[in-house]
């Protein structure tokens, strides 16, 4: 049996969602438990991080998932992976496993919360334990760009310009911190 990990999955196109992944990353690492960073496969696309496969998602004991804001919903490189996860669904791999969304948007009111509660839906069935970002956080209660109780999240602006705010910052690692603690606790 392998040791217990986060698998940190997204697709990132200007690198917001990429920086957004890396913390979350860091808040799961700080609190003991490893993070796997993958991406999915987007043609044309330079990936920082290798390419997700299925075997590591059906063998992951947590899941973060990230992808930019596209008219409100996650892209169409993500939801292609997630038409791909089949073998994993039938098997019920993913069951009660815990799972949270992270996602970046180039405006303040750019479509995040519709995309992060759209993300949720293939975890849901694939009966994964939906985790969102608690209001005993301080950063929820005074970010002035990203953030949001259902995921973690960042205002990028046009073309990903803008760096992660220290309240992204903290949410992302809060998050990847929660996530940590669940893993150990159904490991």
């Amino acid at each position: 049996m392998t040791a217990p990990y986060l698998l940190v999955l997204y697709h990132s196109r200007h690198g917001s969602v990429a920086n957004l992944a890396i913390e979350i990353a860091n808040g799961c690492e700080a609190a003991g438990v490893e993070a796997k960073l993958r991406c999915v496969a987007d043609a044309g696309q330079n990936t920082v991080h290798p390419l997700v496969t299925l075997d590591e998602l059906a063998q992951c004991s947590g899941l973060a998932l990230g992808s930019p804001v596209r008219f409100g919903q996650m892209t169409a490189a993500m939801k292609a992976f997630w038409e791909q996860s089949s073998s994993i669904w039938l098997k019920g791999q993913l069951i009660d496993k815990p799972a949270a969304v992270f996602t970046s948007s180039s405006t303040m009111h750019g479509g995040q919360e519709a995309c992060l509660l759209g993300a949720i839906v293939p975890l849901l069935h694939h009966g994964m334990l939906i985790v969102g970002q608690p209001y005993d956080e301080p950063a929820l209660h005074q970010t002035q760009s990203g953030g949001t109780p259902y995921g973690a999240s960042h205002v990028a602006l046009q073309h990903g310009h803008a760096a992660l705010s220290n309240d992204e910052i903290t949410l992302c690692r809060a998050l990847g911190a929660r996530l940590a603690r669940l893993i150990r606790t159904f490991a």
